[in-house]
This record gives structure tokens, C-alpha cells and sequence, in this order.
């Protein structure tokens, strides 16, 4: 049986990955419904469709679902959302056993679903395969257990840590393919963030390139406390995802106004010793919904993050080149912490072959990702790491 299930849950799994990008404000989910060793339905979600994945398998399914089992790669829902709870329907469905990759971490639920089929006398076996079902849902249970985005942070660099020459503009460091791993990780995530250093330096248009589609437009952040991106900034130009502009009270009200006009939201938060708070920034991005933000630098902005313990996965996309020298800037900037022992410290989960690069999908001490191995090996968390409590899945 474990073989025949592991073969099935892979085939959740699969249907699950084809909604990246599609789910979201919702976790990535997929379901196949089997009977007599056969898929007899298939479903995974899409958030503007509304059905869950359990629903479109067992739609699909029809009257053969009656005796089947089911395979979900995360628990069924138990509450009333947008639809009715996934775990009654598979009960009134009539399937005969449930096989569960995940517990859904949402408050809501977390055992509930699994606990309302238990409770009507089918059988239901949890944790097949959770280790990949579990990163598919990593930024939703990030947002679902904090009310904060997971924040994932990107970098390309040479050998010796630098991104770029100042006052060169943007030097292209890694290879093509890492430019498509990018694309890949924009797409998993709901919104992107930079520094006007970067915008004023490179003017990036901070789209997603991918092909694969998405379903949300790909929100664009800037940090940029005086209102100092160009009115002109190509970012401006592009109205097709939205544009949010974080800002200090004291900047121009008249600027707010024109990146409004432009399409812009300009968004005041208050400063934390003499930069603006990261800590309002996340909060805002997460009651505005969005689950996954990919911060791409500059330096500095790297420096406030990492300094504050506010990233929780880091990918580093090594090139095999050198730049050296004073005026190379460094993938980390600011002040730099004072020793290692107040530093943040990283595991190394994966080293990726992208092209003639390698990226290092790393998770700091800091990271409140429900996979991080600083926390499922028992250890410590970082001590700066500031707690929030839940918000509901929608």
C-alpha cells in the first residue's frame, strides 16, 4: 500500500505545482481520486475558479468516486470560505479512505478537516510525501501563522559576494538560466521589492517574464522614503501589476500625488531609527494580502532586512567570476554586524546547477518558515525575530 500511495501522491503533487502562481491568496493544493488502481478524477486550484481541488476530482470523478480513495496534499478544508468545507464533500462524496500529504497550518483548520472525516468512520492517513507537499504551501503558511508575507530574498553575486560596480549600472553577473530561475521564483511569489537606490541605478521594470502564467499580478515595492523614483522610472510605465511606493510622512505630498496619477500607490509608513520600518512595510503587504515577497536588494535594502530578522529564506546565485576591489558593491551593505555571534547564522538546504551558476537555497537563524530546519531541528530561534499573530486564510 505505501508504494501504490506514494505513487498517487506524486500524482497530487504534480496537479498541485501546476497551480503556482494560480492559488494564491489560497495554498497550492492538488487532489486525484483513485479507485481499483486507476485515477478516476484530478483537480488542483486555481483561486479565480473558486474550486477547491478536492472539488474539481471529485466532480470529474462523478459516481465512480464512491469507494474510492482520495489523495490531497494538504488537509481538507473545514470551515465555509468561498466554498463549502472540502472535508464535508469528500464524506458526502462517499469515498472510502483519505490519504493526506500535509496538515494545513491555518488556525482554522490544522487537524480539524482530518478530525470531521475521522469522525464520519473513514479512514485517513496523514504525511505521505509531506516534506514536498509542504514547501508548495510555504509562503501561504507563512502568511496563515504570522499575517506576514514570506519573505524570500535574492541575490546574484560573483565568488567574492559583489553585485555590481558603482555607478556602472546594472551588470548582468549570472547566466541567462539564472535569469529564468528568477522568473520561477517571481512566479511562486505575489509581490517583489526593491530599494529606489535600485530603481534610481538601474530603472528595472520588476516584471514577471516567465512563461507560465499567473493569476495575480506580480504586486511591485519600492522603498523609497523621500519619493525619489522618477516620474519617468519604466516600472511607471508598465500598469499591468500594481505599484506600491513606501514612503515617510515627511515626503512631498504634492510627489504622492503624481505617482498616483501615474497609477502608483503611495503608502506612509513611520520610520525606525532613521529608515523606514520594515516591520509596518510586512504588516501592510500582509493585510493586503499578499503571501510570498521577494526582496532582489540593493545591498542596503539586504542590510535592513537581514538586520532586522525579517528574511526567511535567502537564495544566493554564485557566478563563477570575480570583481574585486573598493568600488565593487557587496551583496550585504550597511553597517555590518559587529561579530559573529550576533550575526545571523544559515543552513544550507540545496545547491542548484543554474547554467555555469550555482545557486545556494539557504534558510537564516531568523526565518519563521514552518520548513525551516533552525526550527525543526530544535534549535534556538533568532532572538530578534518579532512575533504576530495569525490571520485567517480567505
Amino acid at each position: 500500500m505505501l508504494a501504490e500511495d506514494r505513487k498517487f501522491m506524486l500524482e497530487a503533487l504534480e496537479l498541485a505545482g501546476r497551480g503556482v502562481g494560480l492559488a494564491s491568496p489560497n495554498p497550492t493544493v492538488g487532489c486525484v481520486i483513485v479507485r481499483e488502481g486507476s485515477i478516476v478524477g484530478r483537480g488542483f486550484h486555481e483561486y479565480r475558479l473558486m474550486d477547491h481541488a478536492e472539488v474539481r476530482a471529485v466532480r470529474e470523478a462523478g459516481g465512480r468516486v464512491r469507494g474510492a480513495t482520495a489523495y490531497v496534499t494538504l488537509e481538507p478544508c473545514c470551515h465555509h470560505g468561498r466554498t463549502p468545507p472540502c472535508a464535508d464533500l469528500l464524506v458526502q462524496s462517499g469515498v472510502a479512505r483519505v490519504v493526506v500529504a500535509a496538515r494545513d497550518p491555518n488556525p482554522q483548520v490544522n487537524g480539524r478537516g482530518i478530525d470531521r472525516i475521522r469522525a464520519a468512520g473513514i479512514p485517513v492517513d496523514v504525511g505521505i510525501l509531506r516534506g514536498r507537499a509542504e514547501r508548495l504551501i510555504e509562503p501561504f503558511a507563512c502568511h496563515a501563522t504570522t499575517g506576514r508575507p514570506l519573505v524570500v530574498a535574492k541575490a546574484g553575486m560573483t565568488l567574492d559576494g559583489r553585485i555590481g560596480l558603482r555607478g556602472k549600472g546594472q551588470l548582468h553577473i549570472t547566466s541567462p538560466e539564472a535569469a529564468q530561475f528568477t522568473q520561477a521564483l517571481r512566479r511562486e511569489m505575489d509581490a517583489l521589492l526593491v530599494g529606489v537606490g535600485t530603481v534610481l541605478e538601474d530603472d528595472p521594470e520588476l516584471t514577471y517574464r516567465g512563461t507560465p502564467p499567473r493569476g495575480r499580478g506580480l504586486t511591485r515595492v519600492i522603498l523609497d522614503s523621500r519619493l525619489r523614483t522618477p516620474q519617468d522610472a519604466r516600472l511607471l510605465a508598465d500598469s499591468s501589476s500594481p505599484v506600491l511606493i513606501y514612503c515617510a510622512a515627511d515626503a512631498a505630498a504634492e510627489r504622492r500625488r503624481r505617482f498616483e496619477r501615474r497609477g502608483a500607490e503611495a503608502v506612509v509608513v513611520p520610520r525606525s531609527k532613521g529608515r523606514l520600518s520594515l516591520n509596518h512595510v510586512l504588516e501592510d503587504l500582509g493585510r493586503r494580502g499578499i503571501l510570498g515577497l521577494l526582496v532582489e536588494g540593493g545591498s542596503s535594502i539586504h542590510w535592513s532586512f537581514l538586520s532586522l530578522g525579517a528574511v526567511d529564506k535567502f537564495y544566493f546565485i554564485l557566478a563563477p567570476s570575480l570583481l574585486g576591489g573598493r568600488k565593487a558593491v557587496p551583496v550585504v551593505g550597511g553597517s555590518g554586524f559587529p561579530d559573529l555571534e550576533t550575526a545571523p547564522r544559515f543552513k544550507i538546504v540545496r545547491i542548484i546547477r543554474v547554467g555555469g551558476d550555482a545557486v545556494l537555497e539557504v534558510y537564516p537563524s531568523c526565518s519563521r518558515s514552518f520548513i525551516s530546519p533552525w526550527l525543526r531541528s530544535g534549535a534556538p530561534p533568532y532572538s530578534g525575530r518579532p512575533s504576530r499573530l495569525p490571520s485567517p486564510r480567505k
